[in-house]
Parts: C-alpha cells; structure tokens; sequence
C-alpha cells in the first residue's frame, strides 16, 4: 500500500485534514497498515485533487489558522476499489524490538530484562487497545474482522514473549562468559 492509497482509504470513510490523516497513521486506525509522514501526506494529496480524485475546501478557524479539509470524488473512489482489486504485495514488517533481539547477546542481562520488560508491557497495552476497539458497536463487521485479526496477533506475540523471555535473557548472560573465557 502507498501513501496515495492510504490517504483515499481514509478520505472513503470521511472528509478530513492532512493533520488527521498523520495522526490516523500514527495512533489511530491506520497505524497498523502503513506510516506515512506529512512530507508524504501532503504532496499525495496534492496529486490526487490534480487527478480530481479529491477536492478539498478551506476552513477558517478561531484564533487558528485556516485548514484544509479533503474530500473523496466519486472517482477517487473508483480508483481506490480499482487499487484494492490489485494483487497484494508482501507485508511489511520493521520492529526495532527485533533487531535489539537479535544483538540481545552483546549486551548485559540486566538491559535484555529491562527492555523485554519493557516490550512485554507495550504489547499488553496494543493488545487492550485492540481489546476496547472490539468493544465498541459502531464497528462494521470489515473493521470488526481487521481488529481481532490484530487481537490474534497481538495474543500470540504476548504469549511468546511471557515462554521464551528468559531464552533471551540467557543468551545475554552467555556472552560476557564467553568474552573471559578468552
């Protein structure tokens, strides 16, 4: 998915700002699908309402400056069912978490605890989140389907977490070992 369809997904659900798309990507609905910066949010939108897929109207606001809110065109919305009819590319999986993992025998145990800690009690919280989203009834059963997908994951890396934490935390013990007996 690219910044270009992301924008029209949400733009398919409502009018918006730019502002709003940002923070849909980042806290909102849309943080599990793609990130997208304003440096990318704007200038897609910019193409879209020169290919007349969206318009946009300006607002004034008290004691604010004016905003641009953004409307999807009935050709946009096309567009956007003509990208999702397209075949899907691979998901996209970037954790730092991972790559701390991964070099988790370099550092000392007392670190690996900590951010593992750490990482557990974030997933615990993802996982509520998901958990009050199931909650509410204004889900359709497309986004109720999309959340408890996100549910299963997040059940399944919380339990791996909770299994195997002290695997890597022995990996961290191991290394210092290993340097002195050199």
């Amino acid at each position: 998915m690219n910044v270009r369809t992301l924008c029209l997904s949400i733009l398919h659900e409502g009018e918006t700002t730019g502002y709003e798309i940002r923070r849909l990507c980042v806290e909102g609905n849309c943080s599990y699908f793609i990130e997208a910066s304003f440096g990318s949010i704007y200038p897609a939108l910019a193409k879209l309402e020169d290919e007349g897929l969206v318009t946009s109207r300006t607002e004034q606001q008290d004691g604010k400056p004016a905003k641009k809110v953004y409307s999807i065109t009935e050709a946009g919305r096309a567009a956007f069912a003509q990208h999702l009819s397209e075949p899907l590319g691979d998901d996209m999986f970037r954790s730092p978490f991972l790559l701390f993992a991964r070099f988790a025998h370099i550092l000392p145990p007392d670190l690996v605890e900590t951010r593992l800690q750490d990482y557990l009690e974030r997933t615990r919280e993802r996982r509520q989140h998901l958990e009050e989203a199931a909650s509410e009834r204004s889900l359709n059963a497309s986004d109720a389907w999309v959340v408890n997908y996100g549910r299963a994951i997040a059940d399944v890396a919380e339990k791996y977490l909770q299994a195997h934490m002290d695997e890597l935390i022995t990996l961290a013990r191991a290394e210092p070992n290993k340097k002195a007996a050199e």
